[in-house]
């Protein structure tokens, strides 16, 4: 990472400012350059764009290959998720971040909690993502600052072995910055609105926007009923529109995924429009519900459309909204893959009530008879069920190959009383490997959990009430947290450092040399855990 190059060029530049430039130090130039690598979103944005696009292509040779994120919904929570990563995993390569509209809702607006219905300040949305990449970049300069002293303390040792070992260290640094897929909702409000909100999203860094073909203002979680969709050709504007916005900032070949509801949305705004018979209007109309009438059966306030000569009256409710017909999600999905694909959208999204391998390749199998390299972003949702979903498809399984499960009560297997079993076991690991299968089968190449990191913190702080504000007191904290830390190595437990008490110490040393006043001194508490 380091450049010498730049640091050459930093040395002249300062033997030029004269002796007016004398405190100035190129090494520590170099290092600040190094430690903030990327200085707008938008160098952001298209790093990670090429990431993506590098991983979609290696994905399409080797199914193996997919990738994950994890939800969160403040930049500390990215940083640590990313921390660890490194840490645990040594390398970031495939990881992602993913910004969820639902958390955003739930966790950032200024209303206090609310539904995952669109209802939130849309500026929250790209605010989060340059919360986030602020907290990735304060997290690669930590870690370069730790080796920068360790570098320091080694040549002062004079051992130029671990000199060598730090430089190298610090020239291949990995950065803890990753793509985000960023979850822009049904675009709140016409294409106009959507495209200057995508806008903001991309300057503040996202390479990747999702986006839903729900009405805006009817937005409805994924997992609730009531969703409401719209149009192709509506839907398509917004994808047109947000790939407007990538292509005036510069991200050529920033990444649009296109979600579709249809399989849980039951309802439409409006009838589409429809120029010839079998365009995309008359093809979107055709699953609506519709009764066959005659001039005589009609009423004032009916709304018709003809078809192959008849006239049909679409299922109309109170609330002005249309019925499709009971059976027909599926079909809708695939058509709406097929269109969002062919119109713009580079990966697709298909909302499902479960998580059943079976049932997604089922529809992208028929999305890939018309476009062969066809990809999901899956949602491995926290709104499912899993052991009682997976037990299921055991039990179903063991089923049919004849086993004898009549000491399984199929509609109780959520029971404690069945966790120590062949069927539980079964279910166990095929939630294991339920992503891996997924990417195999079902052709989905990004894997993600909404909003994982809203339950973490709720457990984790029910845990640790429980406890401190019970019979353990402060034990709870000590036993549950701290020498966890301690021993796991989490780095929060140096918790000043975490914060950048040491980076400010260090420029503290750059600003101002021997004069410097500093925090890590021999009396800060922060020296007892090493």
């Amino acid at each position: 990472m380091t450049n010498h190059h730049d640091l050459a060029a930093i040395r002249a530049l300062t033997e030029t400012a004269g002796p007016t430039w004398a405190s100035i130090d190129p090494e520590y130039v170099m290092r600040m350059r190094t430690q903030n690598r990327f200085r707008t979103g938008l160098e952001i944005a298209q790093y990670t764009a090429d990431i993506m696009r590098r991983d979609m292509a290696e994905y399409d040779a080797d199914s193996s290959l997919y990738t994950q994120s994890l939800g969160v919904w403040h930049g500390f929570i990215g940083q640590q998720k990313l921390i660890s990563i490194k840490k645990h995993l040594k390398s970031t390569d495939r990881r992602y971040l993913y910004l969820s509209g639902w958390m955003v809702a739930a966790l950032r607006s200024e209303f206090g909690p609310l539904p995952d219905q669109s209802m939130h300040e849309k500026t929250a949305v790209p605010a989060l993502i340059e919360e986030l990449y602020t907290f990735l970049r304060q997290a690669d300069a930590r870690e370069l600052d730790l080796l920068f002293s360790q570098l320091d303390r080694a040549r002062a040792a004079g051992d130029d072995t671990a000199v060598e070992f730090i430089q190298s260290q610090i020239d291949t640094h990995q950065t803890h910055v990753v793509p985000i897929i960023a979850d822009i909702d049904a675009g709140f409000g016409n294409p106009e609105a959507t495209y200057l909100l995508a806008k903001k999203m991309i300057e503040a860094g996202a390479c990747a926007i999702q986006i839903e073909n729900q009405v805006s203002d009817e937005k409805q979680c994924g997992h609730q009923d009531g969703k409401v969709t719209v149009p192709h050709e509506d839907f398509l504007a917004k994808i047109t529109a947000v790939r407007y916005a990538f292509l005036e900032l510069g991200i050529d070949n920033g990444i649009i995924v296109a979600r579709t509801d249809s399989l849980g949305a039951g309802l439409t705004q409006k009838i589409a429009y429809s120029r010839t018979p079998g365009d995309l209007g008359d093809r979107y109309n055709a699953f609506l519900d519709v009764e066959e009438v005659t001039g005589a059966d009609l009423v004032d306030g009916d709304v018709v459309i003809r078809r192959e000569g008849k006239l049909l009256r679409p299922r109309r409710l109170a609330s002005n909204l249309y019925l499709f017909r009971a059976g027909t999600g599926e079909d809708r999905v695939v058509l709406d893959g097929i269109t969002s694909l062919q119109h713009g959208a580079d990966l697709l999204w298909i909302e499902t009530e479960k998580p059943h391998i079976a049932q997604i390749a089922g529809m992208v199998d028929r999305i890939r008879e018309v476009i062969p390299d066809a990809k999901l972003v899956y949602n491995n949702s926290p709104s499912f069920n899993w052991t009682l979903n997976f037990r299921q498809q055991a039990y179903d399984l063991l089923a049919e190959r004849g086993a004898d499960v009549s000491a399984y009560e199929r509609s109780d297997l959520m029971s404690v009383d069945y966790d120590d079993t062949e069927l539980a076991r079964l279910a166990d690991e095929q939630i294991r490997t339920f992503q891996r299968d997924g990417a195999a089968r079902a052709g989905i190449f990004h894997h993600l959990i909404t909003l994982p990191t809203y339950h973490t913190a709720a457990l984790s702080t029910d845990d640790l009430a429980k406890g401190y504000f019970g019979e353990e007191g402060m034990l709870a904290y000590v036993r549950g947290v701290q020498r966890r830390e301690i021993r796991e190595g989490i780095a929060t437990v140096r918790h000043q450092n975490m914060a950048g008490s040491d980076i400010g110490d260090n420029h503290k040393e750059y600003f101002a040399g021997e004069a410097a006043l500093k925090a890590g001194g021999k009396d800060n508490t922060m020296n007892q855990f090493g």
